[in-house]
């Protein structure tokens, strides 16, 4: 299945004649779907059936939908106007100018753009529903589509993420042994300047319980076994930021402990780039579904 990321866009109209429909469909990341409509006044009626196919094919995301109803500039003397409309509107701004002689006249420009004084009654409803529809669905392939590319390109940028914690980790097994031993030799010497009368086997205990708190392997096998998850989560493709997200989390808490527990400044050195490359990741994982 297809990653897609929460981030897309998409735009286009159609010609109706004497008016132009327009959509535009953006999106930025979001924890769950918000979806914001506008729509023109004349397609209010379309509004709820737009709502539900938009919230069928959009897992999450802060969405904006824009659906215009504009006059075709292209219609030239095509167009129509509703001359009982505009009577009405001169009318009312006649009485507001008697009564606010300071208000500002309605501009031509502004009484085109009001609802219903083009002749848009010659597009019935049914129509307006058919190319809406079929506008909406081709808006939604395309933006679709580009959430699906930067979705590509946000896993493969995981992926690379991936490689180099893979190279991280296998890094530190070499490291440990050594590191413990130095350890153990430093830890050794300061019990016997500190306890004369502490014998070797009670010297050899204390060690041997430090080694046991110091080991990294269970981590080392934590952060691996997390980032198989990764991958396999990549692989199967869908909605996979929540999940995603929650391996984020996890990988976070190895790399703790793996800081936590080193006793060497190679180990702590790779833990921070460790903790480096699953805050690169975390950013990407937010911005996808």
């Amino acid at each position: 299945m297809t990653i897609h990321s929460m981030t897309g866009y998409a735009a286009l109209d159609r010609d109706l004649g004497a008016l132009r429909l327009a959509l535009e469909l953006k999106s930025v990341n979001g924890r769950f779907f918000d979806l914001a409509l506008r729509c023109a006044e004349e397609l209010r009626f379309l509004e709820m059936s737009l709502r539900e196919k938009l919230a069928a094919a959009i897992g999450r995301g802060k969405i904006d939908c824009r659906l215009q109803l504009q006059p075709n500039a292209t219609a030239g003397a095509q167009l129509a106007l509703n001359p009982t409309l505009v009577a009405q509107l001169a009318a009312v701004e006649g009485e507001i100018r008697r009564m606010l002689p300071a208000a500002a006249p309605l501009s031509a420009a502004e009484v085109l753009r009001w609802p219903g004084v083009l002749a848009s009654e010659a597009i019935s409803p049914e129509r307006l529903q058919t190319e809406c529809v079929a506008l909406l669905d081709a808006v939604l392939a395309e933006f679709l589509a580009s959430r699906a590319r930067e979705g590509a390109r946000l896993a493969d940028v995981l992926r690379e993420r991936l490689a180099r914690m893979r190279t991280a980790i296998a890094k530190v097994d070499p490291l440990v042994p050594a590191a413990i031993a130095d350890y153990t030799e430093r830890l050794a010497t300061r019990l016997r300047e500190a306890v004369a009368t502490l014998d070797e086997e009670r010297i050899r205990q204390e060690i041997g319980v430090f080694a046991a708190k110091i080991d990294v392997a269970e981590e080392l096998a934590r952060l691996v076994a997390h980032l198989n998850e990764v991958e396999r989560v990549l692989a199967r493709g869908g909605a996979v930021g929540k999940r995603l997200d929650f391996l984020m989390q996890e990988l976070n808490r190895e790399a703790n402990t793996l800081a936590a527990k080193s006793v060497s400044a190679a180990v702590t050195a790779i833990a921070l780039e460790l903790k480096l490359l699953i805050e690169q990741m975390r950013e990407q994982v937010q911005n996808l579904e």
